[in-house]
């Protein structure tokens, strides 16, 4: 099993952007110096809590900083952007990048980002599939362009000049295209039937529990027998929130802190859920009443924590509960106790995966 890193990411509400985009960058370049293999950033425009808007920006300062570790993007908000543009900007970075990028994309899932560009009350999801269909095929042909959709026009006609290559749209270095993946947050989320009938990498969520996740393998196999294909378990990615310590005591203190950083990650995430109206995905247990949702049941159900050993159990019996996967994203969060936190990625690294992994060799032996 791989390890990557994954943040949306999501700070106090009273933090100094500055402060947490620096710390955002050296998390990433700690991750690679560790041997996570991806690190995944998220886009909000939006928010004080979640700040990057850019995650190929973002990406792009650290390609000269780290040395193996992928970049990818988690995800890309299709709907908010003109084809052309998402197109042009990956196409660059895939270069700039030498291969090292995932190119995650989505529908979006911030309110207040619908809002502010104009897409609240729109087909999000078919305004995501259109996107990124003008997108393939804008790298898979040449000049002179001419796509029409329901939502975009894309044409070149009159200004395409061969001689000069003038009208030409960039292509990325990975060919056809960089490996493509599609996020879910909901049970039998219709963009993991998407994803399997493309045969794209499947991300599941990090804040959601257990019961929803085992959904997520059955509905992506489905979309992908539809067209006839073979889903491959390794290529699923499952981001789960991960506090690893001394001890299984320590840890617990760590978690439940009220306001600490695992915490107030749920907490702010509950208010958005409940203010959306939108809680039902997210209870601990499939029958839960949504109206009696508390953060706290979201965080207990969703963060593993303890010792290396313990974190390790609880990984393999996660493992035997959902089914094979082949990437285990460790979420960021808060770095309130830097220090603390950045043993806990060093544990998880050096410790809990090299438990999972001589378990599971052992078992596929």
């Amino acid at each position: 099993m791989q390890l990557g890193y994954f943040m949306m990411p999501l700070h106090h509400v009273d933090r100094v952007y500055h402060e947490t985009l620096e710390e955002d960058m050296e998390a990433i370049i700690y991750a690679d110096q560790l041997g996570y293999s991806e690190a995944w950033v998220g886009e909000h425009y939006s928010s004080a809590v979640e700040q990057i808007t850019s995650p190929l920006m973002f990406h792009a300062n650290l390609i000269a900083r780290t040395k193996q570790i992928k970049l990818a993007t988690g995800v890309m908000c299709l709907p908010q952007y003109h084809p052309a543009v998402t197109a042009g900007q990956a196409a660059m970075f895939d270069h700039l990048s030498n291969g090292r990028f995932i190119m995650g994309v989505g529908p979006g899932g911030l309110s207040s980002d619908f809002e502010l560009f104009g897409i609240l009350d729109k087909d999000r999801m078919e305004m995501m599939e259109e996107a990124l269909d003008a997108m393939l095929e804008l790298w898979a042909t040449e000049p002179p362009y001419d796509i029409h959709g329901k939502h975009w026009d894309i044409a070149i006609k009159e200004w395409t000049h061969h001689d000069i290559k003038l009208g030409y749209v960039p292509k990325p270095l990975q060919q056809p295209h960089p490996p493509i993946a599609i996020s879910a947050m909901s049970p039998g989320s219709g963009s993991l039937t998407f994803a399997g009938k493309r045969g794209y990498m499947p991300v599941s969520a990090n804040f959601i529990a257990n019961w929803s996740l085992k959904t997520h393998w059955p509905t992506y196999c489905a979309g992908a027998q539809e067209s006839g294909l073979t889903a491959d378990p390794e290529q699923w990615h499952v981001a789960r929130s991960i506090y690893v310590d001394e001890t299984d005591s320590a840890a617990a203190d760590f978690v439940k802190l009220p306001g600490g950083s695992l915490d107030y990650y749920y907490e702010y995430l509950h208010t958005i859920f409940d203010r959306s109206n939108y809680k039902g995905p997210f209870v601990a247990n499939a029958g839960d009443d949504p109206e009696t949702l508390t953060h706290e049941q979201v965080r207990d159900a969703c963060v593993i924590h303890g010792s290396a050993k313990t974190v390790a159990r609880k990984l393999l019996e996660l493992r035997e509960e959902i089914g094979h996967f082949g990437t285990l994203l460790y979420a960021a969060h808060d770095w309130v106790d830097k220090a603390r936190m950045k043993n806990s990625m060093r544990l998880m690294a050096e410790e809990v995966m090299p438990i999972v992994n001589r378990s599971l060799g052992v078992k596929a032996a």
